[in-house]
Parts: C-alpha cells; structure tokens; sequence
C-alpha cells in the first residue's frame, strides 16, 4: 500500500441495540441480533483491512424521523428525535474527523464511542 494515499473510510449503519453490554430492555430479538451481527462484522473487517489502510466503524445515526421509528416516537424527547438530514449532518461530522486508531470501533451520532 502507498503510505502517502489517505485512508479509505467503510461505515456500516447500525444502532444502540446492537450494543450487548447497553442492551439494558431487552426484546427486539431479531433487529438486535442482525445489528450485533453487523457490529461483529465491522469489527472483523476493520483488523483484515489495516493492512489496506481502510479504516471501519458502525455508527448509531440516533432516532431519526422515519416510518421505522414512528411507533416508538412518544417515548422520545423532541431534542433527540432527528431529521434524516440532522442525522446524516451529524453522522458526516464523525466520519470525516475518523482517524486509523478509530477503526473497528462502534460510534454514535454525536461521536460517542458506544461499547460492543
């Protein structure tokens, strides 16, 4: 690999409830499960590509406005109910401040580093 080529940026959308040591309610088995698989695979794609200088991380895009999250957003507090585009803005802010040592890890929307 070049060393002066900057690295390359793989960011798999995921969600807090994919995190086992934050699962603190319990159930959503089947989204839960895809997204800790998802966290899984980020993980194991981010130690095979350093070697290619390809930095990989899961994000959490937080609750964002969409059809998906239209059942559950009584439960949520209006400053952290997002509009995609907010979500994505935020998201965008993260990736572009990554940096080598940042791969492999799972991040939230504000740049929180959220625990496996």
């Amino acid at each position: 690999p070049n060393k002066d080529l900057p690295h390359s940026k793989v960011v798999n959308l995921s969600a807090r409830v994919g995190s086992i040591s934050d699962n603190r309610l319990g159930g959503w088995y089947s989204y839960r499960m895809s997204k800790t698989a998802l966290n899984m695979f980020t993980k194991t794609l981010s130690v095979e590509s350093k070697r290619d200088k390809v930095i990989v991380i899961s994000c959490h895009p937080g609750t964002t406005d969409t059809d998906l999250s239209k059942p559950f957003q009584k439960n949520i507090q209006r400053d952290k109910l997002f509009s995609v585009e907010s979500s994505v803005s935020m998201m965008l802010e993260v990736i572009w401040k990554l940096q080598p040592n940042d791969s492999g890890k799972f991040f939230a929307y504000d740049g929180s580093e959220i625990p496996y």
